[in-house]
């Protein structure tokens, strides 16, 4: 494999993605040794294959706000690969949603799925449609409009779409209820569904704990563990959230939170109180951030990330790209020794190199955020099954999963002077599995 001339031939071919040709290139450069030890995937064409999604929807959504006035959204949806199981990945609701962006988060999920050992493919839809600042009446009618198109595309066996960011618990259900309206079926075709109705014990929490649960067991390899360790958490959503809670109760202490106003420092550490009052800014007022730095008098700063903070560990949990090579290298010189995202490919490429230069141990999002989608997929097979487990037997299953994706890391990621590369662990373990599917399938 020449992973310079795909990339170059997927460039000519699709222009203008940025995004999406980042994150191929970063996995065809981590996988090239392991495919060439593989002449069949040469045979079977399975890179180029593999890198290109298999079917891509777009289409048109128009909806009527509270004025009367007809607005128009659009609404995607990248079905990237089911090789082995149905797809299998998030609907996103911001207005920086595009075909790049889509195609980048479909591509990794795809791996990410095959990490859990759990047969679900990889996908991923959206649309720039923002619900900041909508009524709830708004929302309904937004979801009830994507609803409309989107239904022909997905079913349980299908493809079986969940929330992400824009889209949470009231998304998820008004989306759930027109696609009952439209096909008279009570199916499980979205998961992150209302515990009334479908839902898993630890969905919600799902994807800060795994991110916790993994970077746990990094610390672990080197004898180290969460407690006492002062930890900075970008983000103020539902991964950061639980990523804090879950940090609490290991006895860290993290010490920032952000939106996309700017961030917050507390050197005291935020506890179960500050964390409860996050929840209720967040999930119930749907406020920012600054308002903790008033109520707790802390530092607030506006405009940026918070990665030039002092501390031990850090852990990206709100969109892609915010930590850069400046910030990289100030993380390090400030003494992090671990980086654990908890967000989808938060940290660039020149970033990664600035980690493993300093062998910091880094993990990629498709292994230490696989959890909210291991869970999801949990909730599918108690849909099945037409139960539900407890939450003591969801959480125990979730920790043996991320257990798991840390062991096939280190199986596959580790040099030869000892240091594990998660992001090669990684990419190489839900890469073989993909491919191996693939070619047992035919063209």
């Amino acid at each position: 494999m020449e992973e310079k001339r795909i990339v170059e031939k997927l460039e000519e071919r699709f222009p203008g993605e940025p995004e999406y040709i980042e994150a191929v290139s970063q996995v065809l450069e981590t996988i090239q040794g392991e495919y060439n030890k593989h002449p069949e995937f040469e045979k079977a064409n399975i890179i180029e294959r593999l890198c290109i999604p298999d079917r891509i929807i777009q289409f048109r959504v128009n909806w009527v706000d509270d004025n009367g006035q007809i607005q128009t959204n659009m609404g995607y949806r990248v079905q990237h690969n089911n090789a082995i199981g149905p797809y299998k990945g998030g609907i996103r609701f911001h207005k920086s949603v595009n075909l790049s962006i889509l195609k980048f988060l479909a591509f990794e999920q795809t791996f990410k799925n095959s990490l859990t050992t759990l047969p679900m493919g990889g996908a991923k839809g959206g649309s720039d449609f923002s619900p900041r600042g909508k009524s709830d009446a708004e929302v309904m009618r937004f979801c009830q409009a994507f609803m409309n198109e989107l239904y022909h595309y997905i079913g349980p066996d299908q493809d079986v779409p969940a929330g992400d960011i824009g889209v949470g618990g009231r998304e998820v259900g008004y989306l759930f209820g027109q696609y009952k309206k439209l096909t008279h079926q009570y199916v499980g075709v979205l998961t992150g569904k209302g515990l009334e109705y479908g839902g898993s014990l630890i969905r919600p929490e799902a994807t800060g704990y795994g991110n916790v649960y993994f970077l746990e067991n990094m610390l672990k390899t080197r004898g180290e563990s969460l407690e006492g360790k002062t930890v900075l958490v970008s983000g103020s959503g539902n991964v950061a959230q639980y990523t804090l809670e879950k940090l609490i109760q290991k006895g860290a202490k993290p010490i920032t939170c952000s939106d996309s106003d700017g961030y917050i420092y507390d050197p005291n550490g935020i506890n179960e109180e500050k964390l409860r009052f996050i929840m209720e800014l967040k999930n119930v007022r749907r406020g920012r951030i600054s308002e903790y730095a008033e109520k707790y008098q802390v530092k607030y700063v506006k405009g940026e990330k918070p990665w030039f903070e002092k501390a031990d560990i850090a852990t990206p949990c709100a969109t892609q790209n915010e930590i850069n090579e400046e910030a990289a290298k100030a993380l390090v010189k400030n003494g992090v020794t671990a980086v654990s995202e908890g967000a989808n490919m938060p940290v660039v490429p020149a970033a990664i190199k600035v980690f493993q230069d300093a062998r910091i141990l880094y993990s990629p999002g498709k292994a230490s955020n696989a959890g909210g989608v291991a869970t999801s997929g949990l909730e599918m097979t108690q849909n099945s099954e037409r139960l539900r487990w407890t939450r003591e037997e969801v959480d125990s299953k979730l920790q043996d999963i991320m257990n798991n994706i840390h062991d096939n890391c280190v199986r596959y990621g580790t040099e030869p002077d000892g240091y594990i590369n998660y992001e090669k662990g990684a990419n190489i373990a839900g890469f073989l599995k993909v491919a191996r599917a693939m070619i047992a399938q035919g063209v």
